[in-house]
Order: C-alpha cells, then sequence, then structure tokens
C-alpha cells in the first residue's frame, strides 16, 4: 500500500467519521443528557439513604429508580416515594 492509498484511506475515515457524528448527534447529546441525569439521580437516591434513619423515608439505590428520579426530577422522587408507600 503506497502513500498515496494511506492518505485517500484516512481522509476517507476522517470524511465517515464527520458524517457519523453529524447524523447521530442529537441522539448522542440525548443519551449523554439523560445518563447524566441518571448519575445525579443516584446522586440523589444516596443522600436520601443518608438521612433515612432521621427522615424514615428510604429507597432503594437501584438503576431504575436512578433512571426516573434522573428523567422526572422531584416529581419523579414523589411517585417512587407514593409508589412505595402505596404497595408496601
Amino acid at each position: 500500500m503506497g502513500l498515496t492509498e494511506k492518505i485517500s484511506l484516512g481522509v476517507f475515515a476522517l470524511f465517515l467519521f464527520v458524517v457519523v457524528v453529524r447524523v447521530f448527534h442529537t441522539p448522542l447529546k440525548l443519551m449523554m443528557r439523560v445518563f447524566f441525569n441518571t448519575l445525579l439521580g443516584f446522586g440523589a437516591l444516596s443522600i436520601l439513604n443518608l438521612t433515612s434513619t432521621v427522615t424514615g423515608i428510604a429507597l432503594g439505590v437501584n438503576v431504575l429508580n436512578a433512571v426516573v428520579i434522573g428523567i422526572l426530577g422531584v416529581p419523579g422522587l414523589g411517585l417512587l416515594l407514593l409508589m412505595q408507600w402505596l404497595f408496601v
């Protein structure tokens, strides 16, 4: 493989990378936002469980609860607490 072929292959790979990034930019941005909010949900659940001895409110720290809190925010926390109160 000569130098010209390597350069052509590199330019084509760069072009393909740019096309893929432009096509999937919005879904990737949304996915990263949901991931970040899920991490914040894990943090909120951890803080809630640290204060459970004082408040008497405790939720399990798991992915489903973190995603619900991460996407819905404070209303999601209220929803999970309401579901726990109804079903336990």
